[in-house]
């Protein structure tokens, strides 16, 4: 577990730990207490036991170390960390065609689902003039924003739309209206808001809302697990949560 004194290392510890299928044999943070029931290293090169794969809930700086690791080793990752620059992006992507790598910008089945809604809406109402609107919510210690699912569903909606659209996060210097090839993104941070976010269609006369809401980190973290299962032995390349799901579903 890479970043196990996290919030979300320590709700998956805790899932993991009842968990008959799943073992954890080590943690990686640079803080620790001692409370972990297995070993934690402060680096990832120091740890010497071997795993079938790693989940990383860390940050953007500590990705770098984390890919060469990976790569080096032939250890598979299921990459949770969000806020990563486009370099890290395409290292990434490197990584990916020499060892399993599994990349989410929300690890829960719910938003999984939501991608393919947001397509589906967007394909219909954009080309009727609809306006649209994301709006992401979360708590106050988050660092990253917009948040990588907010950018996801956006980049969902783009997709379907042939990437006409730009990306507008900040509308204050602006005095003009709403282009109409544009997609709005909002950041809320505040108090201990898991994660919600809102996907709003706005037309004439109508508005359509297509809603997530996480009330616990638990959604992330049986994701990840799950995740885990599902890329341990599996060959190189580049999965997502999308190939959980229909491994689960077959």
């Amino acid at each position: 577990m890479h970043g196990c004194n996290g919030r979300m290392g320590q709700v998956i510890s805790g899932l993991a730990a009842e968990d008959g299928e799943v073992q954890l044999v080590a943690g990686v943070d640079v803080f620790d207490d001692g409370h972990n029931p297995y070993p934690v290293f402060s680096n990832i090169r120091d740890c010497s036991l071997e795993a079938d794969c790693i989940i990383d809930f860390s940050t953007a700086g500590a990705l770098d170390e984390l890919l060469d690791y990976c790569e080096e080793q032939r250890v598979p990752c299921v990459l949770c960390t969000t806020g990563l620059s486009e370099e890290q992006l395409q290292r990434v992507q490197q990584v990916s065609e020499r060892v399993a790598v599994l990349r989410s910008a929300n690890m829960s089945l719910g938003v999984n689902l939501l991608f393919g809604l947001v397509k589906k809406a967007a394909a219909v109402l954009a080309p009727a003039g609809f306006d649209m609107e994301i709006v992401e919510r979360h708590h106050n210690q988050k660092i990253d924003a917009p948040s990588g699912t907010a950018l996801a569903l956006a980049d969902s909606i783009n997709e379907e739309l042939d990437r006409a659209y730009e990306y507008v996060y900040d509308r204050s210097g602006r005095r003009m209206k709403r282009p109409k090839k544009e997609i709005g993104i909002s950041a809320v941070r505040g108090g201990t808001i898991v994660g919600e976010h809102d996907v709003i269609f706005a037309g004439t006369d109508e508005v359509v809302t297509i809603s997530h809401t996480a009330y616990s980190r638990a959604v992330f973290a049986k994701g990840a697990v799950q995740a885990a299962k599902f890329l341990a032995g599996k060959p190189a390349g580049m999965y997502d949560m999308s190939n959980v799901i229909e491994a689960v579903l077959s």
